[in-house]
């Protein structure tokens, strides 16, 4: 279990995150389109997990923003936006903003993906939604940078995530 605060008051994940130099679980998440993304889907490619609450709120907004515009300019990488928002509600929001360069993909229908990767928020008022946190993977699915971010309403550091696909 670790522990992230919501403006100062702190709230409880269901685990930890996992660590550098594990194998990442693979995983089933539903893309805007409604089709299924696995981790085996990106194999072979670097990839950036993205995790949040949700798109709604302004910080989410401006990390897939940001990612979106970084990840244009990624070789042999592709970012994954991950929260619990309805794959609609994703597609919303990429489609007003333009957001072409990231997969968004939604842990809605279980929550296993935040279950298995420890960042479940366990306590109100964000129950059974994702903490903020970024997750590097190499092309072979292992773990080479984590970041769970501390204040919930703060970015992730964005420098150093893309500085781990070096």
């Amino acid at each position: 279990m670790s522990t992230v605060t919501l403006k100062g008051n702190s709230i409880k994940t269901s685990g930890s995150l996992p660590k550098v130099g594990d194998q990442a679980k693979d995983f089933a998440l539903t893309k805007t389109d409604l089709s299924k993304l696995t981790l085996s889907d990106l194999k072979g490619s670097k990839v950036v997990l993205n995790i949040f609450p949700s798109i709604d709120t302004g910080t989410c907004a401006a990390s897939v923003r940001k990612f979106n515009e970084q990840a244009s300019g990624l070789k042999n990488t592709k970012v994954v936006c991950i929260s619990r928002d309805l794959p609609f509600a994703q597609a919303r929001f990429c489609g007003a903003e333009g957001i072409e360069n990231v997969i968004n993909a939604s842990d809605y229908a279980t929550g296993q993906f935040g279950k298995d990767y420890g960042l479940e928020i366990i306590d109100p008022p964000l129950l059974n939604l994702h903490s903020r946190a970024v997750i590097v993977l190499d092309e072979n699915g292992k773990v080479v940078y984590t970041e769970q971010v501390p204040e919930i309403v703060d970015e992730p550091n964005y420098e150093k995530a893309l500085d781990a696909l070096n």
